[in-house]
């Protein structure tokens, strides 16, 4: 079994700062990419930001500039850190791996962010 842990959300006031932790633990291996996607209510969940082993990331405009994806590898841990947040940034954050080389995926269980005065 894999287990992803996320941790780190929570209430934040708008221009405010937060950062998200994953770990992967279990029966992971060969991880190629960790990420975050989130899912605001009513809306499909879409990716946040994504970065792979070698350290090639890619973020959604929406969030360029403010949020900055980083791993270690060496802990299976991916973080996201979210700077100048604005209410729309609220949602249901959730961290995805890609494993067993690229060929699976995981899910953690997700975690809210609210961004509101």
């Amino acid at each position: 079994q894999v287990q992803l842990v996320e941790s780190g959300g929570g209430l934040v006031q708008p221009g405010g700062s937060l950062r998200l932790s994953c770990a992967a633990s279990g029966r992971i291996f060969s991880i190629y990419a960790m990420g975050w996607y989130r899912q605001a209510p009513g809306k499909q969940r879409d990716l946040v930001a994504r970065i792979t082993r070698g350290g090639s990331t890619n973020y959604a405009d929406s969030v360029k500039g403010r949020f900055t994806i980083s791993r270690d590898n060496a802990k299976n841990t991916v973080y996201l850190q979210m700077n100048s947040l604005k209410p729309e940034d609220t949602a249901v954050y959730y961290c995805n791996v890609n494993y067993a080389g690229n060929t699976l995926d995981a899910w953690g269980q997700g975690t809210l962010v609210t961004v509101s005065s």
